[in-house]
């Protein structure tokens, strides 16, 4: 798939835009070439003209004042956080400002007799344990990137911990949004549950800044474990290392997080921070709870991997150890890139029923050796949700048609199998055509009509999610 028609972007911004935003924002509103850049490139393997100009916004005034302007003058607004996203999310491919919500970052309200916590959108997620570590509490999200929590309401984040934990979408109680005409809205409560009419808390998250701009979020917390260990355990193949998780799940294991490196992602991350692993298929886990129980789950899993031919289980009991293990295992995606110096990558993730996850992820690799990319699989395995890296160079065209060829048939096995085209990434520009494949053309109308409904002058966020 390639990114929407660029020769309809209108070049620049309106004059009496341009001036009222200088004016409200001083140096904080930039038209600079190399700010613009920055702000127009994510990890997706898409090349589009950066936004017309950024705004530093510190409140939800500032961006409320910012959406009202562009509003007026029907100009686009995409809002940015961290830069992370893998699939065009932030792209200007329309033109129009890119709403950098980055200097948003304090900690408001932290509730640990509630277990909640109220934060702005730029506040990133090691930022916020770091903030809250004295309160015996934690935020347990962890998508591998330090991705701001606005971001990660905007596309539904989930991540190493998910097994456990849940999503975004359970773990996040209430939000403030600045809608598409300039009005700040609350939804939800920091009650844990609520009957009061339509769940707009859950219709933002995911919607990928297309619907307005998240200016606060309200999360649920967690206490911190009694006892947490870290494993990692070699398997003879892909096969059996993902039955392994099928059963250790399928049986009931507690397990906080269940991650899977093929033999590349292991050789890449040996290569990028020294860890001298086994360069073969390797599931690297993490256990909480009481020490007891942590003891039994580990026992039990030990038993299911030997059965299926796991060795050399390495156990990481010390926080320097396990944050080693943890951060290596963070480093994979920067460190697959590695294996093809000047590449791009297309990324690809799918999320299927457990059961069919073993199939998935063997087909997946069977189909990359045969083209010949270079490539390496990991995945959040423990909730069936895997991700494939092809590597391309960015020069030569008929690589990036290899790749997309890849990716397709992953995501149709994956329909196939009753599951989603993406368990966490989200739809950004790249997979707008499996959105009608996955949920039909009648829910996708619908999705439009809410977006039509909430956002009639489309901008914001425009070209994204919905095929033009």
């Amino acid at each position: 798939m390639n990114a929407p028609d660029l020769n309809l972007r209108p070049a620049g911004l309106p004059g009496e835009l341009t001036t009222a935003l200088s004016q409200h924002f001083g140096p904080r509103f930039t038209t600079a070439l190399a700010v613009r850049e920055q702000h127009g490139r994510d990890e997706s393997p898409f090349d589009v003209p950066p936004p017309d100009a950024v705004v530093f916004a510190e409140s939800t005034d500032e961006v409320a004042f910012v959406v009202a302007q562009a509003a007026a003058h029907r100009v686009p607004v995409i809002p940015y956080g961290a830069g992370s996203s893998l699939e065009g999310h932030l792209l200007a491919v329309q033109g129009g400002i890119s709403l950098d919500v980055s200097r948003m970052n304090r900690v408001l309200q932290l509730h640990p007799e509630d277990l909640t916590v109220t934060v702005q959108p730029g506040v990133t997620r090691m930022q916020l344990n770091r903030e809250i570590k004295d309160s015996g509490l934690f935020f347990p999200i962890d998508p591998g990137a330090d991705a701001s929590l606005g971001g990660m309401c905007a596309t539904r984040a989930s991540g190493t911990n998910a097994v456990r934990y849940g999503t975004m979408r359970e773990n996040v109680l209430a939000l403030e949004v600045v809608t598409a005409s300039g009005e700040i809205i609350r939804t939800g409560t920091r009650a844990k549950k609520s009957s009061a009419g339509y769940d707009l808390t859950r219709l933002m998250l995911g919607s990928e800044g297309t619907l307005g701009v998240i200016t606060e979020v309200t999360l649920k917390l967690h206490p911190l474990p009694e006892s947490v260990a870290a494993a990692v355990c070699f398997f003879p193949d892909v096969a059996s290392a993902v039955n392994t998780t099928i059963q250790v799940i399928q049986m009931g294991v507690p397990i906080a997080r269940c991650e899977f490196l093929d033999a590349h992602a292991v050789r890449a991350v040996n290569a990028h921070d020294k860890l001298g692993l086994r360069e073969a298929p390797m599931l690297l886990m993490e256990f909480h709870g009481s020490d007891a129980s942590v003891k039994e789950q580990a026992a039990t899993v030990q038993e299911i991997a030997a059965e299926w031919g796991g060795a050399d289980f390495e156990w990481a009991t010390t926080p320097e150890e396990r944050t080693r293990l943890w951060t290596a295992r963070h480093h994979a995606y920067l460190s697959g890139l590695q294996m093809k110096p000047g590449c791009r990558a297309v990324t690809t993730d799918t999320c299927v029923p457990i059961s069919h996850l073993a199939e998935g992820v063997t087909a997946a690799l069977a189909d990359a050796e045969a083209a010949g990319l270079p490539h390496f699989v990991v995945g959040h395995v423990g909730d069936g949700n895997f991700h494939i890296a092809y590597l391309i160079d960015p020069a030569l065209p008929e690589e990036r048609d290899t790749a997309e060829r890849l990716n397709d048939a992953v995501v149709q096995r994956a329909l196939a199998a009753q599951g989603t085209c993406t368990g966490e990434h989200g739809i950004g520009l790249h997979k707008q055509g499996f959105l009608v494949e996955e949920t039909g053309a009648g829910s996708v109308a619908l999705m439009r009509a809410i977006k039509q409904a909430l956002d009639p002058l489309g901008i914001m966020n425009p070209g994204k999610i919905f095929a033009a």
